[in-house]
C-alpha cells in the first residue's frame, strides 16, 4: 500500500509538469497555423494578380493582332482597348503603363490617318514590329515577361 501511495505521489508531482508544457505546445501550434494561413493569403494574392496582369496582356496581344490585321484600328475597338487595360497603372510598373499607352496613341493616329486617307508606315512597321520574334520571343512578351515570371 505504502507502495502504491508512493507511485499516486509521484504521478501527481509529474502532471503539474505536463500541464506547463502543453501552454508553449499551444502557442507553437496556434503560431505555426497562423503562419501557414498567411502564407496561403500571400499565395493567393499572387495568383489574383497574375490573372489580372495575364488579363492585360492578353488585351495587348488582342489589339496587336486587330490592328496589325490591316492597319485599320476602329475607334471603338481602341476604347474598348483602353477600357480593358485601366487597371495597368496599378498592376504595372510605369514601363508597362507607358507601353500601353504608346499602343492606345499609335492605333488613335493610324485611325485618324485612315479616317484622312492617309497611310503612316512607321507606326505600321512599329506595332508589326510588337507581334515580330527576336531571339525566339515575342516582343510584346519580353515587355512583360519581369511581371508575369511565375518561377520567382
Amino acid at each position: 500500500m505504502v507502495e502504491f501511495l508512493r507511485n499516486l505521489v509521484s504521478r501527481i508531482e509529474i502532471m503539474p509538469n505536463w500541464e506547463a508544457l502543453l501552454t508553449p505546445l499551444i502557442a507553437i501550434l496556434a503560431t505555426y497555423i497562423a503562419y501557414q494561413q498567411w502564407n496561403t493569403n500571400r499565395l493567393s494574392l499572387k495568383l489574383e494578380m497574375y490573372e489580372r496582369r495575364l488579363r492585360v496582356y492578353q488585351e495587348v496581344v488582342k489589339i496587336l493582332h486587330l490592328i496589325s490585321r490591316d492597319f485599320d484600328p476602329k475607334l471603338d475597338d481602341l476604347m474598348e482597348f483602353r477600357v480593358a487595360v485601366a487597371e495597368a497603372d496599378f498592376l504595372f510598373g510605369p514601363d508597362i503603363a507607358q507601353y500601353i499607352r504608346e499602343i492606345f496613341s499609335r492605333g488613335l493616329r493610324l485611325n485618324q490617318a485612315r479616317f484622312n486617307g492617309e497611310k503612316i508606315p512607321s507606326e505600321e512597321k512599329w506595332l508589326t514590329e510588337q507581334l515580330s520574334i527576336v531571339q525566339g520571343r515575342l516582343v510584346v512578351a519580353e515587355q512583360f515577361r519581369p511581371y508575369l515570371d511565375i518561377s520567382k
